[in-house]
C-alpha cells in the first residue's frame, strides 16, 4: 500500500468508502496472492487524486475492460460465480467515481492481473 498525503477529494465518506471497498473486494476475489493499492496526486495545480488497485490474478481481457462496468456482468473462467460477487461492485464503483466528477477505468496490471484506476478531482476549497 502506498498512500500519498494531501489527496483530499470532495464527496460523501460513505460513497468514497464504498468505491474503495468495491475495488479492493474485486481485486481480493480474483488475486492469486497479491493486491496493491496506491494513491497519488497528479497535477497538483489542476488537481486529480489517482487511486489505483492492482492484483496478480488472471486479469481482464482487453475486449471486456468496458463490459466489466455493466451491471450483473461476470466474466467466464477465473472470474466465475463460485468466487462470489453479484456483478454489481465495479458498476457501482464507476457510478460513484462519475458522480464525484471523476472516472474509473480498467487495464492490465504490471503484476499480470487487473489494474483499476479511479481519477477524482481534488477538493480545492
Amino acid at each position: 500500500m502506498d498512500i500519498a498525503g494531501g489527496a483530499t477529494v470532495r464527496g460523501s465518506s460513505l460513497w468514497l468508502s464504498r468505491l474503495v471497498t468495491n475495488l479492493l473486494d474485486n481485486a481480493r476475489r480474483h488475486a492469486d496472492r497479491q493486491v496493491c493499492l496506491t494513491l497519488h496526486v497528479e497535477d497538483e495545480a489542476g488537481g486529480t487524486a489517482v487511486l489505483e488497485v492492482r492484483d496478480d490474478g488472471p486479469g481482464i481481457p482487453a475486449a471486456d475492460r468496458e463490459r466489466v462496468f455493466e451491471r450483473f456482468t461476470r466474466l467466464d473462467g477465473a472470474r466465475s460465480c463460485d468466487r462470489g460477487g453479484s456483478g454489481l461492485g465495479l458498476a457501482i464503483a464507476r457510478d460513484i467515481a462519475t458522480r464525484l466528477g471523476g472516472s474509473l477505468t480498467a487495464g492490465q496490471s504490471p503484476l499480470g492481473g487487473a489494474r483499476l484506476v479511479a481519477r477524482l478531482p481534488l477538493d480545492t476549497a
